[in-house]
């Protein structure tokens, strides 16, 4: 490489497992003497944090791609790199259809992003899509938020859903050790971060694949006992967790949450059905019933309690009676927030194979009518915030009103209030709510912090 700083940019698709990986890469990047640029057409080295979960986000890498592809042919010093879920599943093929690229690297490999372009620099084209175990990373990531931060606690994941093409483009489940999850929080307290939100695809599975049992038999390391090992972290004020699986959700993760004051009432557990008939061709592993106990178990220990859910419409074969069964959950539940999509055929999955494909408008007509209901529901839930006053994590400014900022509550609702960025960034604040709304709050601040006396 030259001495001359060269300049990087990073576009990323899907996750926020992505979003994480995406900050690792990024921080390997500067400590290699890149400088990040705004403008990918200003950039030495652009990369393409890919995802593969639906379709369009797929067309959209390839439309990114061609365009960089025309700038490579007048600057042939120009590296491309395709990383993340699309670059594993399509591996050299996506040589073969974008020459211009000089590396194709699998999520699995984000850590050894500054070996393998010491590759590349010499003059190759790199294809790194094999398993690897994931080594400890000690780089420190480009961190997006001043305020909130990712911390993946285990990557990949071995449940084999018919419609996810997940398992065979992160790999088997690797978790890292409580020690290592416990150094990087600590790093971020004293950095100044406030909130940390715990990673993993299935992160109930956190463990599993850690050795040691108990007394009483069950794993040494699960997500509950990480979550009383990180709690007092020095510095960090909020923890969430994303994303659960209902097959291993347990009352004692539950209980644990409830009684950790730095745990935020806030749960994400994917349903994707409400009818058991879809769930059992998913291969998820649980009827809407047990779904359904969970929701209870939650609000009988924290009744205020957020809770989010991703659900797919139009899966093969799913009757209209199949699909006003998933509706009539959403009825029953009333979530405060439900990331929709309709099934889209993902390469590798067994579901993509299946003769009993819905239309797309049939797929697109249920999504509609679930969006619908969603909008709804989500309205009602937000209404039990008026006159309440709720504690705001200030993250940043409003960029539709400068005169306002933004955060989240403890239950993860975005809120508004007037108030200077640079006084409350990053700051506790005390809020009354006036106003509500689907998805978002406002209110008043009722105690802003005053600065520290130098």
């Amino acid at each position: 490489m030259s001495s001359i700083p060269r300049r990087y940019h990073i576009t990323t698709f899907g996750c926020q497992m992505n979003k994480a990986d995406s900050e690792r890469m990024a921080g390997i990047l500067e400590n290699m003497g890149f400088q990040f640029s705004e403008d990918p057409n200003q950039a030495d080295l652009i990369l393409y944090n890919t995802c593969s979960i639906r379709d369009n986000a797929e067309h959209k890498v390839y439309s990114y791609l061609g365009r960089q592809a025309k700038r490579k042919l007048q600057q042939p010093n120009l590296t491309l790199i395709v990383a993340g879920c699309v670059a594993q599943q399509e591996g050299e093929a996506l040589l073969r259809r974008v020459p211009e690229l000089d590396m194709v690297m699998g999520p699995q490999h984000a850590n050894r992003l500054e070996d393998l372009l010491e590759q590349v620099f010499a003059g190759n084209q790199v294809v790194a899509t094999e398993a690897v175990h994931i080594m400890e990373d000690i780089t420190k990531p480009r961190r997006e938020s001043q305020v909130t931060a990712w911390v993946n606690v285990i990557y990949g994941c071995n449940e084999r859903c018919t419609y996810c093409i997940v398992p065979s483009v992160r790999g088997i489940e690797q978790s890292r050790t409580p020690e290592a999850i416990r150094a990087e929080m600590e790093e971020l307290g004293r950095q100044g971060y406030k909130e940390v939100t715990l990673l993993g695809q299935n992160i109930d599975a956190y463990g599993r694949d850690l050795p040691g049992t108990t007394p009483e038999g069950r794993n040494l390391h699960t997500l509950t006992d990480l979550l009383y090992f990180v709690h007092d972290v020095p510095g960090i004020e909020r923890i969430r967790f994303a994303t659960s699986h209902p097959r291993y959700f347990t009352e004692r993760l539950i209980r644990a949450c409830q009684e950790l004051p730095k745990v935020c009432e806030h749960f994400h557990i994917p349903f994707q059905s409400g009818d058991n008939e879809v769930l059992k061709a998913m291969a998820r592993g649980y009827t809407h019933e047990k779904y359904r106990r969970i929701i209870d178990m939650i609000r009988h220990y924290m009744p205020d309690a957020s809770i989010s859910a991703d659900a797919i419409v139009g899966f093969p074969g799913e009757t209209e009676e199949q699909f006003e069964n998933t509706l009539k959950l959403l009825e029953e539940i009333s979530f405060d927030m439900l990331n929709t999509a309709a099934y889209s055929p993902r390469p590798g999955t067994p579901a993509a194979v299946w003769e009993n494909q819905l239309s797309e408008e049939v797929k697109s007509d249920r999504l509609q009518r679930l969006n619908h209901l969603v909008s709804v529901k989500a309205a009602e839930r937000s209404q039990r915030y008026l006159g309440r006053i709720e504690e705001v994590l200030v993250e940043e400014q409003n960029a539709k009103d400068p005169t306002q900022v933004m955060g989240r509550t403890r239950g993860n609702r975005l809120t508004f209030f007037t108030g200077d960025i640079n006084q409350l960034k990053g700051q506790l604040v005390q809020v009354k709510i006036t106003e509500s709304r689907a998805f978002s709050l406002s209110g008043e601040a009722i105690s802003v912090p005053q600065p520290a006396l130098v």
